[in-house]
């Protein structure tokens, strides 16, 4: 086993997640499985209603049935886009479906997304259990399977509309909120009206009064609201009724029943289990409808199972990282461990393979090209739990077209400067000697300590070996580290104070005539001409 140059992340918080979308140009022409882990996430097919996603909630979005979609999630979202065999959904899966994702098979959808975007085998994902999971009881269309199929028969549907445009106008308004409680008067001034000609048009188009055509309008919306499961309070409060009892009267005077009569009727009707539009839109707003996970939910896998890559090699570095359990990566006959919340730069154009053990996951988080990073041995990088959601929103933006409208695939090499600055100051002459070596190395990990490794600690054929194979002393080897490391820091645009901080120096002034006497520059004069050259 071989131990790769390991540095700890920086010690701050995790960036700020931003917002991010998927169009219809940036995916395949699949059927997508949308797992919200974190935030949310909002899914519109062909301009129709917005649904709604939190936290643990996914969506099943059929491949045909639509021509446009589009997919946001807000600031802070970690939002996994699948996109599972096209076998899955031949089984009747063919209407949008909205879910809960059991906190057990949340790991198992993200191992699902590193087996989808990298060349590790899938054994135990395979499509039969993704449409098991799909189609576990509660799942359901947060959408109209077919209008006819709900309680809007003639009787309970809504007042024809009028013809006349500001009469229409108002007629739609109410439509989308028949609560809407505004006087004539005040509807005909919105429409560039007056109040007689409003009473007149829906008079002569629908052969209802204004009063009559918005009580027939509230009492359509409550059959609908009573339908998707809003006890009678709310509907009254939702349609415009200011009592449980007027909403009551009215609507036994319109259809013979109680809105509790209604209920208790519709629940013992068969296949009346459909949404209209305007209730599946109202139950995604409040979050009211959601799948119970009480009754036969298939159990989540005991054990993820074992994966790894066939060997091959990258032309590129990519960066891999342990999110839950160990793997390992192989070089040739080296073993390099890989452990939780560590991530490892693979280099470009060596053949490698890459294993995951039982229970473990991993994901990809970037790549960078040869040109933007010199790397020769595996470089390691370990982060602690706090970066879980920013990392794996890197490897959602990284392998899959859902991200952020300024996306730039360079970021993840910004993140790491620190890492990569300090892998850079290998550049600086190693010692051969396998323990002089591991002490270099070792004060590359705690270059931030104002000690870093004393000399004091260090055996004297250490001391030797450092001076004969750098040809510097331990505490000059040291000292080139930082300041290698310092230029690299400035350059990429850290405060001088931080970069001081960074590698050791309690007080800006000592590191600045540090770094002046190595340079020949001080730290801002080094960074203007940077910067001037870049222009």
């Amino acid at each position: 086993m071989v131990v790769p140059s390991l540095f700890a992340a920086g010690a701050g918080d995790p960036p700020p997640i931003p917002g991010a979308r998927l169009g219809a140009a940036d995916a395949p022409v699949r059927p997508l499985l949308l797992w919200v882990r974190t935030g949310a996430a909002h899914v519109r097919l062909d301009g129709g209603p917005m649904l709604h996603l939190k936290a643990g909630e996914g969506a099943w979005i059929p491949a045909d049935g639509w021509a446009e979609r589009a997919i946001t999630t807000e600031p802070g979202t970690v939002a996994f886009p699948l996109w599972p065999h096209v076998g899955v959904g031949a089984w009747g899966l063919s209407e949008l479906t909205r879910f809960d994702v059991p906190s057990g098979r949340q790991d198992w959808l993200i191992q699902l997304f590193n087996l989808q975007v990298t060349p590790f085998n899938g054994r135990g994902y395979s499509p039969e259990a993704i449409e098991e999971f799909l189609r576990r009881p509660g799942s359901r269309s947060p959408t109209p399977v077919g209008v006819g199929r709900n309680p809007s028969s003639e009787e309970f549907a809504s007042p024809a509309m009028p013809r006349a445009r500001g009469a229409r106008a108002v007629a739609e308004e109410l439509i989308r909120d028949p609560a809407l409680d505004l006087t004539v008067e005040h509807w005909a001034s919105r429409v560039l009206s007056s109040a007689r000609t409003l009473r007149r048009d829906f008079l002569a188009d629908t052969g209802l009064t204004f009063e009559q055509w918005r009580l027939l309008c509230r009492l359509a919306a409550a059959v609908e609201f009573l339908a998707a499961g809003y006890d009678v309070d709310q509907v009254a409060a939702r349609v415009g009724f200011a009592s449980r009892n007027g909403l009551t009267r009215a609507f036994k005077g319109r259809f013979g029943l109680t809105p509790h009569e209604f209920g208790r009727e519709l629940s013992a009707r068969p296949g009346a289990g459909g949404l209209t539009q305007r209730a599946a839109a109202a139950r995604q707003t409040d979050d009211l409808i959601r799948m119970t996970r009480k009754m036969d939910t298939p159990a989540a896998p005991e054990m993820l199972p074992a994966a790894s890559t066939p060997s091959h090699t990258n032309d590129i570095h990519v960066l891999s990282w342990m999110y839950r359990g160990s793997g390992y990566l192989d070089i040739g006959d080296r073993r390099y461990e890989r452990e939780r919340g560590v991530a490892t730069w693979i280099p470009a154009e060596m053949e490698h393979v890459t294993g995951l053990r039982e229970n473990s996951v991993s994901l990809p988080l970037g790549n960078v090209s040869t040109g933007d990073l010199q790397l020769t041995v595996p470089l390691q990088v370990r982060f602690s739990p706090a970066w879980d959601d920013y990392l794996m929103f890197c490897s959602i933006s990284a392998r899959s077209g859902l991200r952020p409208d300024d996306h730039n695939p360079r970021h993840i090499l910004d993140l790491f400067a620190e890492q990569v600055a300090a892998q850079r100051a290998l550049s600086v002459p190693m010692p051969t000697d396998p323990r002089a070596r591991a002490v270099a190395m070792e004060c590359l990990r705690r270059i931030g300590e104002s000690g870093g490794t004393h000399d004091v600690d260090v055996r004297a054929e250490i001391h030797r070996a450092f001076r004969d194979e750098t040809g510097m002393t331990l505490g000059r080897w040291r000292y080139a580290a930082r300041m290698r490391i310092a230029r690299d820091l400035l350059a990429g645009g850290a405060q001088p104070s931080a970069v001081a901080r960074r590698i050791g120096y309690a007080h800006l002034p000592t590191f600045s005539a540090a770094f002046s006497r190595f340079h020949g520059l001080s730290p801002r004069g080094y960074q203007q001409r940077e910067s001037e050259r870049n222009q």
